[in-house]
């Protein structure tokens, strides 16, 4: 995220910091449908930068009139019912991708994570498998971290292009960085791409690792309904899963807001949900946990948006 000054900035500030952009400018757009759960209210305006020097044209004039920027993954985000004030940005026409020599791949932020695997895979090249199923971008997967229980982004992520919060585009090598557990500390900006560090392997041994993988999800995540992904970290030596399930907690509703039946670490929108009852939901479930098992649960979704 890029932080402005102000804090209700009025409509003629944001066309005057978008006066060079050259993408997509939409004004008092819904934030729903452009997120995995489908929850959240409005963007001031959501601008789609047609490529990385149209990012940096939008991080430039957004500094220069003070207006407040946030890129929007979309996955593992809720946004809040009020909205998000000042400028959204969406990477989604962010999507070249090419090996390049020694088994390295490079990716912009916009290529889901599915497409990169399946790109290396086609190219014999190992190392992505653990990113089956996972609806994320290549930036939203820098900039948590990533992964599953097969691996994760720090294994492969050789460096980072990224602009600066002063419109600067800059490679960051992945040794200077420090990866937690769904987090990747990094400067203030804005990941605009990626290099993968691959390996060769046989196809045979990459496919069976990718399908053995995408079955799991499939029987024990509920894919089939809208949601963001794991609500909480796992604590040390336990499963947020299982914690949740053995307080009583699937299948608690709040409105259209459920706990999922099929694996408790995940909330589903059933159809009208809004953000409030998903957050309501998600307090509640964090609450009986603490109470019955003294752990308080750390979210892993990222929360945004006016209160």
């Amino acid at each position: 995220m890029v932080k402005g000054q102000s804090r209700i900035p009025s409509v003629p500030m944001i066309r005057r910091a978008l006066l060079h952009a050259e993408g997509e400018i939409l004004w008092q757009e819904p934030l729903a449908p452009h997120t995995s759960l489908q929850v959240g209210g409005f963007a001031d305006v959501l601008v789609i930068p047609s490529d990385v020097e149209d990012v940096i044209r939008v991080v430039r004039g957004a500094r220069m009139n003070n207006i407040p920027l946030m890129v929007l993954g979309g996955t593992n985000v809720i946004i809040r019912d009020k909205g998000i004030r000042g400028i959204v940005m969406q990477l989604k026409e962010l999507t070249k991708i090419q090996e390049e020599l020694n088994q390295v791949v490079y990716a912009q932020a916009g290529v889901r994570l599915p497409r990169l695997m399946q790109f290396s895979h086609r190219r014999n090249l190992s190392g992505m498998e653990w990113a089956a199923g996972i609806p994320g971008t290549v930036g939203g997967g820098v900039m948590m971290n990533a992964g599953t229980r097969l691996g994760e982004m720090k294994d492969v992520l050789q460096a980072v292009d990224f602009v600066t919060i002063h419109g600067k585009q800059k490679r960051v090598e992945a040794s200077t960085l420090t990866f937690l557990y769904r987090k990747t500390m990094l400067p203030q900006g804005i990941v605009v791409g990626a290099w993968m560090q691959l390996r060769s392997a046989a196809k045979g041994m990459i496919q069976s690792a990718t399908k053995n993988y995408l079955d799991y999800r499939k029987t024990t995540q509920p894919l089939t309904w809208p949601n963001a992904g794991s609500v909480f970290k796992n604590p040390i030596g336990d499963s947020a899963g299982r914690l949740i399930e053995a307080a009583g907690l699937k299948g608690l509703r709040i409105g259209d807001a459920e706990v999922s039946t099929k694996h408790a670490n995940f909330i589903v929108n059933r159809g009208a949900a809004t953000a409030e009852q998903v957050l309501m939901l998600v307090d509640k479930v964090r609450n009986r946990v603490g109470r019955k098992f003294g752990i308080r649960l750390q979210l892993e979704w990222k929360v945004v948006g006016e209160r």
